[in-house]
């Protein structure tokens, strides 16, 4: 072949191969706005977690690509919407919502929702006292941090592998738990949704109870722990729920509810109802 069939046929090269220019110009050079959110648990993780012994954590501002994870009917519909807007807007990608405990994934959820849409939470509530609907502001601004605490006189204490450890003051038993996590509320609310569907009886709180507790007088058998919790004492639940409200670090947003049917008060927390993330609906 000829030097000119050679250069019609497109098989010449140049000497000098020519470098494409990418095309990386943005004129707006728009970088989504972050924030630090301080974190309820302090850093309570094990030692290999991202967030471990840190009060703080990165998360960027509700964008519009979080708007059309929260408006995916497929993710709606396998309740992982909110798991995936965590996700979406943590900084550090080694962090996953699953892990996060639950008091530390509140205080992202909300303060997601004031950079999406405002601090003014309005929604519909009922009244603790005769059901009557009111509609309610919430100034999600207006909020504070209930840290983790130990009580001697309900025999709670907390033990270094950062589980908690309490006497149950009817059967006398030993009973180590641990806090739970997105994963474990996700696993909840399946098993909620999973029974409705089946008309099922209900059991939110023995199910709970089995995912949180750890031991039994140093006995961590499921059968065994199972087997307590479906015949625990009323006495025994009712404590043991007071120590784990105790014990699990969350963020707190009140109002003081007074009922214009009744005229009940009280002091009523933020509610996470569906049109939480979802003012328009």
């Amino acid at each position: 072949m000829s030097r000119n069939n050679q250069s019609r046929a497109g098989s010449h090269k140049p000497d000098h191969a020519e470098t494409p220019v990418e095309n990386s110009f943005n004129p707006l050079n728009f970088v989504a706005p972050t924030e630090f959110v301080e974190l309820p648990s302090k850093g309570a993780y094990p030692e290999d977690h991202p967030l471990y012994e840190q009060e703080v954590v990165e998360i960027r501002y509700m964008t519009a690509k979080e708007e059309d994870i929260l408006a995916s009917e497929t993710l709606l519909k396998k309740g992982i919407a909110i798991e995936r807007l965590i996700d979406s807007i943590i900084v550090n990608k080694k962090i996953k919502s699953g892990d996060l405990l639950t008091g530390d994934r509140n205080a992202i959820i909300i303060a997601t929702r004031i950079s999406g849409y405002g601090a003014n939470y309005q929604t519909q509530i009922n009244c603790p006292s005769c059901l009557a609907k009111s509609k309610v502001d919430f100034d999600l601004n207006d909020k504070s941090i209930k840290a983790s605490m130990i009580n001697e006189k309900l025999s709670l204490s907390k033990k270094d592998n950062g589980n908690f450890e309490v006497i149950m003051p009817f059967s006398k038993f030993r009973i180590e738990f641990r806090l739970l996590n997105g994963s474990d509320e996700l696993m909840l609310a399946k098993s909620i949704t999973h029974k409705k569907k089946k008309k099922m009886d209900e059991t939110s709180l023995t199910d709970q109870f089995k995912l949180m507790i750890s031991s039994i007088e140093g006995h961590s058998q499921g059968n065994v722990i199972s087997q307590y919790v479906d015949n625990m004492p009323t006495l025994d639940s009712r404590h043991l729920r007071a120590c784990y409200k105790l014990a699990c670090p969350n963020i707190k947003v009140t109002h003081d509810f007074s009922c214009v049917s009744c005229s009940h008060e009280q002091e009523l927390e933020v509610p996470f109802n569906t049109d939480f993330f979802w003012p328009d609906r």
